[in-house]
C-alpha cells in the first residue's frame, strides 16, 4: 500500500477515537522500593529490614517529600500490625486518613468509624476484611475530586462522595476536628504511634481528567449506638467552640 494511504488510514482511526490521543493516566511510581528511603524525611526512627519498612522507638512519622500526592490518584500499599498496633495514611491536607489497626484488641476497633480502613472518625469501612495479626493486608485508596474510596484486602469497603448531603455528619465530624475537605497539596505520610507497623510496596499514579472511576454505593456499616450518642455530643460542642 502506498505510504499516503496508510498515513490516511492511519489518521482515520485516530479521529474515530480507536486510538487515545494521549493516556488517561499515568503509571504508577514505586514509592518504596525495599531497597531505599529516597524521598522520605523521618527523624531516623524508621529503617528498612529485610526489604520492609518499619519502626523503632521515637521520632515520629515518616514523610514522602519527593512530590505531593496528586489530587486524584490511586495508591497501593500493603501493611501488617502487631497485636493491640495502630498506624495511619494520611494522603491529604486535614484528617484524610487510611486507619492501620488491629480490630481486635486496639480500643478503636469498638467503632467501625475509627477501624481499619476507615477514613478515621468519618467514615466506616463496610466491613472488617482484615486478616489475623502478623498477617500482611493490602490497602487501595482511591480519589477523583470528591468521591474517597478505600479498599482492603481486594474488598471495595469505603465508596462516597462527600458533597453528598446524606454524608453530612460524617463530614462535620471532620470539620470539627479541623479538616477542608476540598484543600489538596499534602505529602503522603505514614504516622508513628509507638506501636509495631510494616509496609511495603508503596506504588502512587496520578488519575487522568478523562479516566472514569467506577462510583457505586458501598453501605458503610452501622456504628453501635451508645457510640454514635458521643459522636453527636461531640459534634454540638465543636460546633460550639468554632463560634
Amino acid at each position: 500500500m502506498p505510504r499516503f494511504f496508510v498515513s490516511l488510514a492511519a489518521l482515520i482511526v485516530f479521529s474515530l477515537g480507536l486510538f487515545p490521543a494521549e493516556p488517561v493516566g499515568t503509571p504508577f511510581q514505586t514509592l518504596f522500593d525495599g531497597k531505599s528511603l529516597e524521598g522520605w524525611k523521618h527523624a531516623g526512627n524508621w529503617f528498612i529490614e529485610d526489604g520492609i519498612l518499619t519502626r523503632k522507638g521515637k521520632g515520629g512519622d515518616i514523610r514522602f517529600e519527593k512530590f505531593k500526592v496528586p489530587d486524584d490518584f490511586e495508591l497501593v500499599f500493603e501493611w501488617k500490625v502487631a497485636k493491640g498496633s495502630n498506624s495511619g495514611v494520611y494522603y491529604r491536607p486535614g484528617q484524610y486518613e487510611y486507619q492501620i489497626l488491629d480490630n481486635k484488641v486496639h480500643n478503636d476497633g469498638k467503632n467501625p468509624r475509627t477501624s481499619a480502613a476507615s477514613v478515621y472518625f468519618c467514615m466506616p469501612p463496610s466491613m472488617d476484611a482484615t486478616k489475623p495479626v502478623g498477617e500482611w493486608n493490602q490497602g487501595r485508596i482511591v480519589c477523583k475530586g470528591s468521591i474517597i474510596q478505600h479498599w482492603l484486602n481486594g474488598e471495595k469497603v469505603i465508596d462516597f462522595d462527600y458533597t453528598d448531603p446524606k454524608w453530612s455528619f460524617e463530614v462535620e465530624l471532620l470539620k470539627v476536628r479541623g479538616a477542608k475537605l476540598a484543600d489538596r497539596g499534602a505529602n503522603l505520610n505514614l504516622q508513628d504511634h509507638g506501636d509495631p507497623v510494616w509496609y511495603r510496596n508503596i506504588k502512587m499514579r496520578s488519575i487522568g481528567a478523562d479516566e472514569k472511576v467506577e462510583h457505586t454505593q458501598v453501605s458503610p456499616a452501622t456504628v453501635p449506638e451508645n457510640i454514635l450518642k458521643g459522636e453527636k455530643a461531640y459534634l454540638e460542642a465543636g460546633k460550639k467552640r468554632n463560634k
